[in-house]
């Protein structure tokens, strides 16, 4: 078996489509327009990157970039204090404070300063908590977790009762996916939790049907760990050395450094022999992320401007 390739870019297109769609009849309506204010502290060559993709992908469905960017040495109180002021500024929609803070300041104690009605990335405890009442109010989620939630929707399999195997158990992937994969809106799978340090992880992952992994470790799941025609999602983004033939490491000739590649938690070409359907890396869970934030923006400037007709958060 040859598994079918989830494309992300693909998913990522069509959603985009819709919420740019949605975005124009709101903004002929209300005269409005969404804005997001992105806050970078100090200066990081890897956030950099992914503040420009916000910023393109924001533009490109019709919402509002606004980069704050602050010193180095900004102090926590001085953080919290702007995240405060953006709280009750009416004209800000959504708030994404940038990754990774200066060590000087704590990363969780800033995050649940902002509003949990401008919280687009769905990460302060208010929205987490609503992920366990999900059938009966709209929520923002974790990105990522949506992102995975939508790579299983593209498949077409149904999901109910489901053996799934989660592979990790963090704030923004692990925990909200399991409670996601238990709401009756989803049908209702049936999710383990298992983690880097589970006993035999083996014996899990080869009864599940769904495998979903997001630890950080480079090739943790391999061929022989996967059932037969298991659906494969791989949330792992991983920078490795590019190998030879003799298992050595290449070196580019110009920087003297081993030349890269990005590669998931899941060996791939391993797996692509025994699932049904995999997300590559990169192109795969990745690519449909920043989309997750846009749509989770959306949703919040829906319950802003008063509007009772809200999708769920976990239905398309």
């Amino acid at each position: 078996m040859i598994a079918k390739i989830i494309d992300g870019n693909e998913i990522a297109n069509k959603i985009k489509e819709k919420i740019k769609s949605e975005i124009e009849k709101l903004k002929i309506s209300t005269k409005k327009s969404p804005v997001l204010a992105s806050i970078q502290v100090g200066e990081n060559p890897a956030s950099n990157v992914y503040i420009k993709n916000q910023k393109i992908s924001c533009e490109e469905v019709g919402i509002e970039y606004n980069l704050i960017k602050l010193p180095e040495n900004t102090a926590e109180e001085k953080l919290i204090e702007t995240l405060n002021n953006l709280n009750i500024e009416n004209s800000i929609t959504g708030i994404i404070l940038q990754m990774p803070l200066p060590k000087t300041i704590n990363p969780k104690k800033t995050q649940m300063a902002i509003a949990p009605n401008k919280d687009i990335e769905g990460i302060t405890p208010p929205n987490l908590g609503m992920l366990i009442y999900a059938g009966i109010n709209p929520v923002v989620a974790p990105c990522t977790a949506l992102a995975v939630i939508e790579c299983l929707k593209s498949t077409g399999v149904e999901l109910k009762g489901k053996e799934t195997v989660i592979v990790g158990h963090s704030e923004i992937v692990g925990k909200p996916v399991t409670l996601m994969l238990l709401s009756s809106i989803l049908e209702s799978a049936t999710p383990t939790v298992c983690h880097i340090a589970t006993k035999n992880l083996k014996e899990h992952t080869l009864r599940a049907e769904i495998i979903i992994v997001a630890t950080g470790v480079a090739g943790l799941i391999k061929g022989d760990m996967i059932k037969e025609g298991a659906i494969v999602i791989d949330v792992g983004i991983n920078r490795v050395p590019i190998k030879d033939e003799k298992g050595n490491t290449i070196i580019d000739e110009k920087t003297g450094k081993p030349k890269m590649k990005t590669v998931g938690d899941v060996v791939f070409e391993e797996a692509i022999q025994k699932a049904s359907f995999i997300t590559p890396v990169p192109g795969g869970v990745g690519a449909v992320t920043t989309v997750m934030l846009l749509k989770n923006l959306l949703h919040l400037w829906k319950m802003q401007l008063g509007e009772k007709d809200i999708t769920h958060t976990l239905l398309k």
